[in-house]
């Protein structure tokens, strides 16, 4: 897939192209619904698919105080965007300035002059333009006008109408249940495993001296949640020295830990992984993933380091069961 991060960058012969717009946080079932069959779309007719989308995401230009948190960091959604079999996605820099285009201007822009659209895909609720003046009444006049067709997408929801819970697929919906630590139904309407990304640092060295060394990750991309131990895996992205990391040691089972150490008056809200049984892993400034796969108990304040000490082990055995990871 190719990646544009300006209207500037798209080749000028680019085209015709089928395009969708949208923020695509978490590129959730839903988003990959749409996406694999707008993709299909493209291809019978001979067509590039393209997604036109934004960093950072417009609510924290508008609203900063109140914008959600993002499911994921640009670079894991570009990377899962691709996986839909997209041709193209246009990364738009989200600012005040860009936000004051008109709805024409905008599509005149970005999708007519620059990718050519034949037929653009939006959902019913589409608003775009300043002050999101451009709904979709707007997309068909223009369309029109321009020349190309406008496809509407319902919303895509889980098969099952009955299930309790029942709704359409969505960044809401997973941010609730992080916000709960609810990671094992957060996959479910992701369609893969909730995982955040960091580079390791150096913190106080207390795993170790407990006989647990921990990966502390830094300043963390995607969505952390509710504090507690989790089962999860840890995937090597990145050595800090660029060399490649062998496919054995490249995914390994961890149990990561989120939350301020109250046991230690700990005050800074940490992400950190303890990879099983390893206590000769030099993973400092290396990039990380961290894959969630259930939360095991939350955020405890134990009276002792013995206490303390015997929780871990007992997590250590929880991680194993939930990852049907054997002891060596």
């Amino acid at each position: 897939m190719q990646v544009w991060t300006d209207v500037s960058q798209v080749p000028t012969a680019w085209g015709p192209s089928v395009v969708t717009l949208g923020n695509f946080d978490g590129v959730h079932r839903g988003h990959v619904a749409v996406l694999t069959r707008m993709v299909a779309d493209a291809r019978a007719v001979g067509a590039q698919a393209v997604a036109v989308t934004f960093t950072p995401h417009p609510a924290q230009v508008h609203r900063p105080l109140e914008a959600p948190p993002l499911l994921l960091g640009d670079a894991d959604r570009l990377e899962l965007l691709a996986g839909t079999g997209l041709d193209a996605a246009l990364l738009v820099t989200y600012t005040l300035d860009f936000a004051r285009q008109t709805p024409e201007a905008f599509v005149r822009r970005y999708l007519v002059d620059a990718l050519h659209a034949r037929t653009v895909v939006v959902g019913r609720d589409v608003r775009f333009g300043w002050q999101n003046a451009g709904d979709l009444t707007t997309m068909r006049e223009l369309g029109e006008r321009h020349g190309f067709e406008v496809e509407v997408i319902d919303d895509v929801r889980p098969d099952d109408e009955d299930a309790p819970g029942y709704r359409r697929w969505s960044s809401t919906w997973v941010r609730e249940l992080l916000a709960a630590g609810d990671v094992r139904a957060a996959s479910d309407v992701l369609g893969r495993t909730h995982h955040v990304r960091g580079v390791v640092v150096h913190g106080d060295a207390r795993g170790r001296e407990l006989g647990y060394p921990t990966a502390n990750l830094g300043d963390v991309a995607g969505m952390i949640p509710a504090d507690g131990v989790y089962a999860g895996w840890l995937r090597r992205e990145r050595r800090a020295d660029g060399t490649s990391v062998p496919e054995s040691e490249r995914v390994l089972p961890a149990a990561v830990s989120i939350g301020t150490n109250p046991t230690f008056d700990g005050r800074d809200r940490r992400v950190e992984a303890y990879v099983l049984d390893r206590t000769d892993l030099d993973l400092y400034d290396d990039e990380v993933v961290l894959e969630l796969v259930e939360r095991l108990r939350p955020t405890l304040r134990f009276d002792s380091v013995d206490a303390l000490l015997e929780r871990m082990a007992r997590d250590v055995d929880d991680v194993r069961r939930v990852l049907a990871v054997s002891a060596p």
